[in-house]
């Protein structure tokens, strides 16, 4: 068991019943808790030959940001569509009810860049998926994605076939 899941609150029968809910902002409000969260990830992208880190909205930022300044790195941040003022590269991904699209500034990712992905969570890696296409569109290659939790039974490293996935902590069910 990683030393960061006992801040991890599990909230049963939410959003609906049946679900176990992790909320991740008992983590971030315990100074010993960000910092457990932001070394074992920091520590899961050792090994990993990488230029740039990207963040997804949102909470990607809360982790990426101080993992590219551990590691002296830049942070590429990956936006909901809209949010960007230069010129953007998109990609869009499906949503239980629904799609959404995410967008990087084009020029800020050099072509042959190698990147890694950093989220809070993978479920059903949709978004993780689709933000590698994204950056594969301005010719980078993502060649790792670190996250702090997966949701193991709702398949998601299934999408995420093409580089290695590491996490902190894994929960079997959804």
């Amino acid at each position: 068991m990683s030393s960061v899941e006992k801040y991890i609150t599990s909230i049963p029968d939410f959003p609906e019943p049946g679900i176990i809910f992790r909320d991740i902002t008992s983590v971030l409000c315990d100074p010993e808790g960000l910092k457990l969260a932001i070394d074992e990830m920091t520590d899961l992208a050792q090994g990993l030959d990488f230029d740039m880190i990207a963040g997804l909205e949102s909470r990607g930022f809360i982790f990426g940001m101080p993992m590219a300044y551990k590691l002296g790195k830049p942070f590429i941040p990956v936006r909901k569509k809209g949010k960007l003022p230069r010129e953007t590269v998109e990609a869009s991904y499906e949503l239980e009810y629904g799609s959404a699209t995410i967008e990087i500034h084009k020029e800020d990712v050099p072509t042959g860049s190698k990147i890694l992905l950093v989220d809070d969570l993978i479920a059903t890696g949709g978004t993780l998926a689709a933000a590698a296409e994204l950056f594969g569109k301005v010719g980078a290659e993502v060649v790792g994605a670190v996250c702090l939790l997966e949701l193991a039974g709702l398949h998601g490293r299934e999408k995420l076939k093409g580089f290695p996935v590491r996490t902190v902590v894994c929960y079997e069910g959804k």
